[in-house]
């Protein structure tokens, strides 16, 4: 039995944030998250996309802001149980939960949050007979390394902001992109949009409006693919092939868990982002609430207020006094911490 002050459930960038934030409240914390290394959906699919909207870093990648909030949180030792999915939570007599993994493994704390970002991730797959013959033959749903796509040419197709990003991107590191979406409108931001017709008017880029993959062709590896428009078919070739429309969410165990639901989503309370369950919170991508926005930033927010009600919860008849880290600091916590416990 592992025990601790708070459960993490999601060792993504909000629930590695909430480490830090605990932290100085002088809370211990262990970390659940089913994939095997820190990073959540950041370290997984995307380590080397480029992030622009976090405070104080007009650009970083995904992997080095991990890496930062890694750093960031050390000080305050968190233990971590990786490789295990949350399966289970169990209220104990005395209001205490017991979480337990997909591996047995169980833990015992008086507060949990849930950082689960939108639960577990299955691509949106074209309707392609012949689809999965090319799946990691030259056929991504996710860019994980650019590395090693730089200066190839490639087709990627969808109108979102993951789909325009990494079309600039390649086309801005010597790849040519045919980027072809059903609509001449696109879902992205204005500058991503407007970027890419600069970049289609300088010749690095060719934009297929209108217009669907529907054929892909090849031997053993995808060597061409067709692009149908109302008007006509253009056969383009290439070994690499990107249909990105995006992750489908599921929820998983955690809709099991007797939590409020709405749309795949956990309802909380923005006074404190606790659910229903007393006890209980949800940060992050995982919570739903009136004018909710999906952003890093906003769930670091979230896991602030947060661990003021957990601190109230885990220390009832003490009073927490905030002070300012400019003045606190963050030294002397390595003494005061326990040594983490890593399972995985």
């Amino acid at each position: 039995m592992i025990k601790t002050d708070i459960i993490i459930i999601g060792a993504g960038p909000v629930g590695l944030f909430a480490v830090f934030e605990a932290g100085l409240m002088k809370l211990r914390c262990h970390l659940i998250d089913a994939i095997p290394q820190p990073g959540g959906q950041l370290a997984e699919i995307y380590p080397k996309k480029p992030i622009y909207d976090i405070p104080g870093y007009p650009t970083i990648l995904a992997g080095e802001l991990v890496d930062n909030l890694m750093e960031q949180a050390a000080p305050f030792k968190p233990g971590f149980t990786l490789g295990e999915r949350a399966d289970s939570i169990e209220k104990q007599e005395d209001g205490t939960f017991i979480v337990t993994t997909s591996k047995g493994t169980q833990h015992h704390a008086p507060v949990v949050m849930i950082a689960g970002g939108l639960g577990s991730f299955e691509p949106r797959k074209p309707l392609i007979d012949n689809l999965s013959d090319y799946e990691e033959k030259g056929v991504h749903y996710i860019v994980k390394d650019p590395d090693q796509f730089e200066g190839k040419d490639m087709v990627i197709s969808g109108g979102g902001d993951s789909a325009l990003d990494w079309a600039i991107y390649f086309a801005e590191k010597g790849s040519f992109v045919h980027l072809v979406h059903r609509s001449d409108r696109f879902r992205a931001h204005k500058d991503s949009v407007s970027r890419a017709h600069e970049l289609a008017a300088a010749g690095k880029m060719q934009l297929h409006t209108f217009a669907e993959v529907k054929e892909l062709e090849g031997e053993d590896e995808l060597e061409t693919v067709v692009i149908y428009t109302k008007e006509e078919k253009t056969t383009v070739k290439t070994a690499l092939w990107f249909p990105l429309f995006g992750l489908s969410p599921k929820l998983g165990p955690i809709a099991d868990w007797g939590l409020e639901i709405d749309k795949n989503a956990i309802v909380v309370d923005t006074f404190d982002y606790q659910t229903n369950r007393p006890g209980i919170f949800a940060i992050g991508d995982v919570n739903t609430y009136p004018g909710k926005l999906k952003l890093i930033l906003c769930g670091f927010h979230e896991a602030t207020l947060a661990v003021q009600t957990a601190y109230k919860i885990i220390y009832p008849d003490k009073k927490f006094t905030l002070k300012y880290t400019t003045v606190q600091g963050v030294q002397g916590f390595e003494e005061e911490q326990p040594k983490e416990t890593v399972k995985s």
